[in-house]
């Protein structure tokens, strides 16, 4: 299949205050050095940055003509691509964070399917988790394939890896955009893109590759966390996504992990439970 008859693209990346300037420069290089390359470059500096990261960003705006969209305060990541959505000049938007690392031909595989597809809303894929180096792979976080088994997956786990997401604008800004909810925008999103009939695929391969560490975890533990991810599944059962047994599974599921878990065991059931 041609180029040509992929559809245009936009592509997004944010960073803010406590983003590691060498990551964020390897992450939009492998954006920016794909076998088909986005018709346009999204960058969000959500907040003010330091000097360090600021002078990359600049530089990228130069050399590569990334458009800058920059917000007063931080804001948070969901309402960071909630922007760039809402700027974005092309009906496709990929996803991309800061410090991780899109393999060199995730967009062409992904516009493949979606060329084939048209009804698809999001495509993702599958992510290898690395602390280091990607050499040093720990974990594989597997999603369900087709549209069906996505749905499912739904109604108990956040059924797509974020990082590795390429959006259809329109049926994102029918759903709404992104919003606002603590650690779970894009959980959120998908659920009120399902009420909008959004059609959900992952490609069976690895199409990002995710730094992770302590500090991953530590950031899906507390009690901050268990909140936001309990009222999101009580919204959920009020929308009739899942039903009331379900509810109580997830919650007590998450309560368990995120709550009464040490750190380093949540990292364990992490890396030996939820992934490969």
């Amino acid at each position: 299949m041609s180029s040509k008859e992929y559809p245009k693209f936009s592509a997004t990346i944010s960073c803010y205050k406590n983003d590691n300037p060498k990551d964020f420069e390897t992450a939009f290089l492998s954006i920016y050095n794909q076998t088909i390359r986005p018709d346009e470059i999204i960058i969000t500096v959500d907040g003010p940055i330091p000097s360090e990261l600021e002078q990359v960003v600049s530089r990228f705006e130069l050399e590569f003509q990334a458009v800058i969209l920059r917000s007063v305060q931080n804001n948070g990541q969901g309402m960071a691509h909630a922007l760039a959505v809402t700027y974005a000049k092309y009906d496709w938007i990929a996803i991309m964070d800061a410090d991780d690392i899109s393999v060199p031909d995730r967009f062409e595989k992904q516009l493949s399917y979606v060329a084939e597809h048209p009804e698809v809303s999001i495509v993702g894929g599958q992510i290898e988790e690395f602390i280091g180096t990607t050499d040093n792979v720990v974990g594989k976080r597997i999603c369900p394939e087709e549209d069906k088994e996505v749905k499912k997956y739904l109604k108990k786990r956040c059924p797509l890896n974020h990082v590795t997401i390429m959006l259809k604008v329109s049926d994102v800004l029918k759903a709404g955009n992104y919003q606002t909810w603590h650690f779970n925008e894009d959980y959120y999103l998908y659920c009120r893109m399902l009420l909008e009939g959004a059609s959900f695929h992952n490609l069976p391969d690895t199409l990002v590759y995710v730094r992770v560490g302590e500090e991953m975890y530590k950031r899906r533990g507390g009690w901050k966390y268990f909140k936001s991810e309990a009222k999101l599944q009580k919204w959920m059962l009020s929308h009739k996504i899942i039903a009331f047994p379900r509810y109580c599974v997830n919650v007590a599921i998450r309560l368990c992990v995120q709550v009464l878990m040490p750190n380093w065991l949540r990292g364990f059931v992490f890396q030996k439970l939820f992934r490969k």
